[in-house]
Parts: structure tokens; C-alpha cells; sequence
């Protein structure tokens, strides 16, 4: 009897994963004819019609490529993940009110619709990377990649050192020192994945795995171009304003800009392996979750606010 069950099941994904596949394509193009027709909400909001397809087309890819897909097989997992995005990329956000890299144009001209949308961007970050790594390395992506393994000594502890280097120096020299914010998470999340009892990174590095950091480098470079291409046509846009290398744009984006996507993506990962050391170890209980939560919201509120008053510069 369990055979039929599973075979029922087995469909029923599968038809899920192709409506994924069929609504993004159907998302894709309502966003972008609308918007290029000046239609509402998809001119304003392109940017939400350009990456939540994208979510759900890997998604439903995924499930076609290795029978198993995030939001099909651990919907409780991928509806995590998006929050922890949310606040992952405001500390981003928080270092960008001292750099000034990039600012916010033609935003919504009420708070109370212009934050939800923030929420429902940055939820996009962590989600978009991951997926696309995954997607990479179920279509056979850099599928015999491997290194030698490397003796490191006392790597939590440099690596500590290494990324609160890689905070600092670009507070206290914006002008030069300003591509270093996009490793700091890296070295300094790394360490406490390893503590907590999650993967990490540097030691799977260590030990020979090349392919994930491949496949996540890609990842990165693939959400770039897609992060720009998009960002280019729509009427609510960022734009950027770096100290140096501000030359030779592809869409709004400087070409050596490009590069800052790779680490990124490698902190992308970096931050999911916190988050679910975290949450095994420490957020075992539904009220330390939710506590989390609120802690997390109260968090979002007070950079919204302050994002208005120092990184939006126009609203329509």
C-alpha cells in the first residue's frame, strides 16, 4: 500500500514543480511588459516580478533536475531562510550608511508600502544565491573540481582576526578599503558554523572540496548580472556611487563592481550554515524562535527608518 502512496505523492510534486516553472515564466513576463508599459504595480515593483520567479523557476528546475527541491521537500526550512535574509542583508545596509556605495532612487512615497517592499526584496538575497549554486551543481557544474587538502593550523582564530580586519578597514578607509566589507562575514561566521556543529566552509575548503565554492562564485556572478539587468529598466532602482573603480558600467553596475558578487555569494552561504548551526543548537524551542523573530523585526524596523533618512534619496 505504501508504493501507490509514494507514486501519488511522487505526481503530485511533480506537477507542483512544473506550476513553479509556469508561473515564473508567467511572472517574468507580466513584470517586464508591464513595466515597460508603465503599467503599476509592475513598474514600481519590478524588482519583486524579477526575483520571486526566479525563486520558484529554480525551484521547480531543481525538482526536474534531482527529484528534490527546497520549497517542495522542506517548505519550513525555505519560509526561514527568507526572514534571516531579510535581516542578514540590512547589516549590508548598515555598513552602506557609512560607506555610501549605493543609494535608493523613485521608492514608493509611502512608508507603509515602501517597507513591506524592502522586506520582500532583501528576502530574496540568501534564497536567490542558494538556489542558484544548487541549480549549477545539479546540472554537473564544475562536477571534477578538487584540490589538495590544506593544513591551516588555528584557522577559527585568524579567520576571526581576518574578518574583523575586513570590517573595519573599510569604516575607517571608505575610499580604498571598501570591496573588504563583501569577506568580513565569511571569516567571521565561518569559525562560529564550526562551533555551533554546522559545515563549514574553510574546513570543507581545507579538506579538498573545491566544487562548492565554484558552483557558489558562479552562483554569485549569475545573481549579479541578474540582480543589474533588472535593476536598469525599473523606475525604483539603486544607484551606485563607489569611491573608485566607477568606470566601464554594464547596466548600472562598474565591470570590476561585478567582482564584489563572487565573495558575496560565499557569504551567502556562510550565513544559511549560521543560521541552521543556530537554530539546532541554540533556537531549539518555539519561544527562543520567536523571541528571534522579534528580535529580528524590531531590528528591520529600525533600519528601514533609518535607510529613509540616509540611503533613499528620491521617492516617486
Amino acid at each position: 500500500m505504501a508504493e501507490p502512496n509514494f507514486l501519488e505523492e511522487e505526481d503530485v510534486r511533480t506537477y507542483l514543480a512544473a506550476a513553479e516553472m509556469a508561473l515564473a515564466l508567467a511572472g517574468w513576463a507580466l513584470g517586464l511588459l508591464g513595466a515597460l508599459a508603465g503599467r503599476e504595480p509592475m513598474a514600481t515593483w519590478l524588482y519583486l516580478f524579477a526575483w520571486w520567479p526566479y525563486l520558484f523557476f529554480l525551484d521547480g528546475l531543481l525538482f526536474f533536475l534531482r527529484r528534490e527541491s527546497w520549497l517542495l521537500n522542506r517548505p519550513g526550512n525555505f519560509l526561514c531562510t527568507l526572514p534571516w535574509s531579510v535581516t542578514f542583508w540590512l547589516l549590508f545596509e548598515a555598513l552602506n550608511l557609512v560607506l555610501q556605495n549605493w543609494r535608493y532612487a523613485g521608492m514608493v512615497p509611502h512608508w507603509w508600502a515602501r517597507w513591506p517592499g524592502y522586506a520582500l526584496a532583501f528576502a530574496t538575497v540568501l534564497p536567490g544565491v542558494l538556489l542558484t549554486a544548487w541549480v549549477l551543481e545539479a546540472l554537473g557544474a564544475w562536477g571534477k573540481a578538487r584540490g589538495r587538502a590544506l593544513r591551516l593550523g588555528p584557522w577559527p582564530a585568524w579567520s576571526l582576526l581576518l574578518g574583523t580586519a575586513c570590517l573595519i578597514l573599510p569604516l575607517a578607509f571608505p575610499h580604498w578599503a571598501f570591496p573588504l566589507m563583501w569577506l568580513a562575514l565569511i571569516f567571521l561566521l565561518d569559525p562560529f558554523c564550526l562551533l555551533l556543529g554546522g559545515e563549514s566552509l574553510i574546513a570543507r575548503f581545507a579538506a579538498g572540496e573545491r566544487r562548492q565554492v565554484l558552483c557558489l562564485l558562479t552562483a554569485g556572478l549569475v545573481c549579479g548580472l541578474w540582480w543589474e539587468m533588472w535593476n536598469y529598466p525599473a523606475p525604483s532602482h539603486w544607484v551606485y556611487r563607489l569611491p573608485a573603480f566607477n568606470f566601464w558600467k554594464v547596466f548600472q553596475m562598474p565591470l570590476l563592481g561585478y567582482l564584489g558578487f563572487l565573495p558575496f555569494a560565499l557569504e551567502c552561504w556562510v550565513m544559511y550554515n549560521f543560521v541552521q548551526a543556530l537554530e539546532a543548537a541554540v533556537l531549539k524551542t518555539s519561544p527562543r524562535r520567536g523571541l528571534a523573530l522579534l528580535l529580528q523585526v524590531a531590528f528591520w524596523l529600525a533600519m528601514f527608518a533609518v535607510m529613509d533618512a540616509w540611503t533613499v534619496v528620491s521617492y516617486q
